[in-house]
């Protein structure tokens, strides 16, 4: 792979300029590092229009998946996938040695937490130091991990001052968080808005223009710490407004109230209030993550954010909760758990995806089997993991025998293929921690909600 070449009339032009030239022409070599729920689309749309793509990961399986045109991301159309892959606009690679050759550098990897629930910016470190060893000017780098404020001035910055280019002249560099929310089929890539922060003026403006080539709505924040907790902060609204709302679960049960129904009669009201739902606990990405972020990061200025860390302490007994809640309903029926039979319907952390990755379901799965019950489970999208001890678990079919075979059939993700009629009339006892059989009507004696 090689870079474009620059013509006599642009040798005497600044780097900003000759980058802008490629952007603006899309003939810019656009590299995406991590190419997962949020990289792959990125890197699509961008082949779309014309650029020049290379996805860079470890994972050679999905590599080869890519160079092959096979999609493993839904919210990824398969024939857009295929499309840029035969015309030669998207490939993928494992070999990082190449990363010298891109005018643009996405990175897009993974910001866990420790066991200890700090940052785990391990993986944007060594791709930082992958970038270092191959940095050359001319190029923009914009790191698009969600992260606490100050990562990108104090973890890529460092690593690339040491080469001794000059950012914001020689080379270019912004945060701009992702927006990516996995299966919904309204907001996209290309139309959700996106925020940028630069290092400089310059960076900014390279890296807005840059964005805006794909991008409806883009825009500029007066850095890349703004930028940061920008997203930390839509995260960490997310995750409080959840834990008011399980909470307020917690209480409804203890006054025997139905929550279902004050979500309800609260979400008419037209003015003043968003709509939350309960649940099992929150999963994915993001929501159990980031707060968490913005709670050590505080921690270095001598502020501790007590209302955010309270929101994640609810959120994650909420697994406990559906615990107890399926002992007491099995305990009602004179059934101990221990040896209990339960089916799990969900493994996904929301409807209609195939994401486990923080799933509240592998959580409460584990409780079950501590507390001796023998738990299977279901989910059309989840068709097989490996849980916490590394056994591999595999779906079980959606059959009559499967559902009466069950002690209690513990609903923990609405999925809207499944027929919930069918679930309802065939089992003993349905716990459901979604209100998915909202719309059931028979045997409605046998559902214990959240």
């Amino acid at each position: 792979m090689s870079t474009m070449q620059v013509g006599p009339e642009l040798r005497n032009l600044s780097h900003e300029l000759v980058l802008r030239e490629k952007v603006n022409t899309h003939t810019a070599v656009v590299g995406v590092i991590g190419m997962g729920y949020v990289g792959l689309p990125l890197a699509v749309e961008k082949a779309k229009v014309g650029y020049r793509v290379v996805g860079f990961d470890r994972n050679a399986i999905r590599v080869a998946q890519i160079n092959q045109g096979s999609n493993y991301i839904r919210d990824v159309v398969d024939d857009e996938l295929a499309g840029v892959v035969s015309s030669e606009k998207l490939s993928a690679t494992t070999d990082f040695s190449t990363l010298g050759s891109c005018d643009v550098l996405v990175i897009c990897v993974p910001t866990p937490l420790t066991i200890n629930k700090d940052p785990d910016t391990s993986y944007i470190r060594s791709v930082a130091s992958e970038i270092t060893r191959r940095l050359r000017p001319g190029q923009l780098i914009c790191l698009e991990s969600t992260t606490y404020p100050g990562t990108t001035e104090e973890i890529l910055l460092p690593q690339f001052a040491a080469t001794g280019l000059v950012v914001g002249r020689d080379y270019f560099l912004a945060y701009s968080p992702e927006r990516v929310d996995p299966g919904n089929k309204r907001y996209t890539t290309k139309n959700t808005n996106k925020v940028v922060g630069g290092v400089t003026a310059t960076c900014l403006s390279v890296a807005t223009a840059f964005y805006k080539q794909t991008i409806v709505d883009v825009l500029a924040v007066s850095s890349p710490r703004v930028a940061e907790m920008t997203k930390v902060f839509e995260n960490t609204f997310r995750a409080v407004n959840i834990a008011l709302v399980n909470e307020m679960a917690l209480l409804c049960d203890r006054m025997k109230i139905d929550i279902w129904e004050v979500m309800d009669a609260a979400a008419t009201k037209p003015f003043g209030i968003m709509r939350f739902n309960p649940g099992p606990g929150v999963g994915g990405h993001c929501i159990p993550l980031d707060p968490f972020y913005l709670a050590w990061k505080a921690r270095q200025y001598d502020f501790h954010t007590r209302f955010i860390e309270l929101a994640g302490e609810i959120n994650n007994l909420m697994p406990y909760f559906v615990r107890e809640k399926l002992g007491r309903a099995l305990n009602m029926r004179s059934l101990p758990l221990k040896g209990a039979k339960i089916l799990m319907l969900g493994m996904s952390y929301k409807r209609d995806i195939p994401d486990w990755r923080e799933s509240p379901a592998l959580k409460i799965l584990d409780l079950l089997m501590q507390d001796g019950a023998i738990v299977d489970y279901h989910d059309p999208y989840v068709p097989s993991f490996q849980d916490e001890h590394g056994r591999v678990r595999h779906s079980n079919p959606l059959t009559t025998q499967a559902i009466s075979g069950a002690d209690c059939v513990l609903i923990t993700t609405d999925h809207s293929q499944t027929d919930w009629d069918f679930v309802v009339r065939n089992a003993h006892l349905v716990v459901d921690t979604r209100n998915a059989t909202r719309n059931v009507s028979s045997s409605r004696d046998n559902i214990v909600l959240l």
